[in-house]
């Protein structure tokens, strides 16, 4: 049997606060956790919060980062901390981390994914929001893990500061890095990815590119295309561009195929070069084209996630879901964020624990046995089930 709770709190982050969450969760379980996640915005009092939840947990199993914004059974938060465990003699977890993913991203993947083994069932990837490379960082897990293995998870965020983001292992705080935990044994996945934006307008191809900086479409300065597309809005680069992300138009290396367009959001602008940067790579050859998304499409967007998630389940029942959805949805939702969160409630179940948060960028596959990509202003939804007993 696999039981889940969540506890969360908005006070002053400290030690105390760390153990009094810690024994609620231990209450709400009926006893000690395997696993736990800690997900919370980037304040002070940070290490000695986590100190406290290792003091009660221990660290051989505790995880999380920093946020841009918190998701637990009671919805959304910010400026919280939000903590959630799974109980269950059938699952087993192995943890582990890397550092170093603005010198090497890639490199950093595969180390993690040599500590995790090859004979996990699942594994959910916290990543460092502003040093990462996510398409190598996933380059590097599958290089080692293979395609088969479903890895979902997000990048960590410092509520919209793009300062500094913080990774959780055990009771260690560090940057820079990717921490992991690794599913074992006898449970149900299930995964739902969706954005809600819509294609517009022709495909224009890459015609130079490097990273995650685009310089050119289609022979043409890419700012220069972009602006025209934008028309007045063009003056509120690149802000403006969470609203106009790009999304990719047909499969071209890690990025995804027609069905499933893989968005990518503006970070910024560079006028003297006519080019681009994004939060994540555009390969140089790729179709990609504009896109918009108004309220209704990007808020059923997460209902739709979260259906196919418990589809992907069969017979099982949903114990747990872990909810990582883009930062830039919750600036274009605004007041309407809590919303997102109550739709994937109403369809895995309103009393169903739930943790997770807005991120820098998104980790979870497009559809059932296919690569798990990286995502922008994506809402990803995976749950945990097992049969009912």
């Amino acid at each position: 049997m696999l039981k889940a709770a969540t506890v969360n709190a908005n006070r002053t982050f400290c030690r105390k606060l760390g153990i009094e969450l810690s024994e609620s969760l231990i209450s709400k379980l009926g006893g000690q956790p395997v696993a736990c996640w800690i997900f919370c915005s980037a304040r002070d009092g940070m290490h000695e919060l986590i100190n406290g939840v290792a003091d009660v947990m221990g660290s051989s199993a505790l995880i999380g980062c920093t946020t841009d914004g918190e998701i637990s059974s009671d919805g959304f938060g910010l400026g919280s901390v939000v903590l959630g465990g799974i109980m269950s003699e059938d699952v087993r977890v192995r943890l582990a981390f890397a550092k170093g993913l603005a010198n090497n991203s890639e490199l950093a993947g595969r180390e993690l994914a040599r500590q995790i083994g090859s004979d996990v069932r699942h594994l959910q990837i916290f990543t460092d929001g502003i040093t990462e490379n996510g398409c190598a960082i996933l380059r590097g897990l599958r290089s080692v893990l293979g395609d088969g293995i479903p890895i979902s998870g997000g990048a960590a965020g410092d509520s919209g500061k793009f300062s500094k983001t913080w990774q959780f292992i055990g009771s260690s705080l560090m940057s820079d890095s990717i921490v992991g935990i690794g599913l074992l044994g006898e449970f149900r996945l299930g995964a739902g990815v969706q954005s809600g934006w819509s294609a517009i307008g022709t495909a224009k191809k890459v015609t130079r590119a490097s990273g995650n900086i685009v310089y050119e479409l289609n022979g043409q300065p890419a700012l220069e295309v972009y602006e025209r597309f934008l028309g007045r809005h063009a003056a509120d680069l690149p802000s403006v561009g969470v609203e106009y992300p790009f999304g990719f138009l047909n499969t071209s290396g890690d990025c995804g195929e027609e069905s499933q367009i893989i968005l990518r959001a503006t970070m910024s602008v560079n006028r003297d070069q006519g080019s681009i940067v994004f939060a994540g790579e555009i390969p140089e050859g790729s179709m990609v084209r504009l896109t918009c998304g108004e309220y209704g499409a990007i808020l059923d967007a997460a209902r739709l996630a979260a259906s196919n998630a418990l589809a992907e389940l069969g017979a099982a029942i949903p114990r747990v879901v872990f909810i990582y959805s883009c930062a830039a949805r919750k600036i274009v939702l605004g007041r309407r964020t809590p919303e997102e969160i109550n739709l994937v409630k109403s369809v895995l179940g309103l009393d169903t624990p739930m943790i997770g948060f807005y991120s820098y960028g998104e980790y979870c596959r497009p559809r059932y046995g296919a690569p798990s990509l990286f995502h922008n202003e994506t809402a990803t939804v995976t749950v945990l089930g097992n049969e009912a007993q």
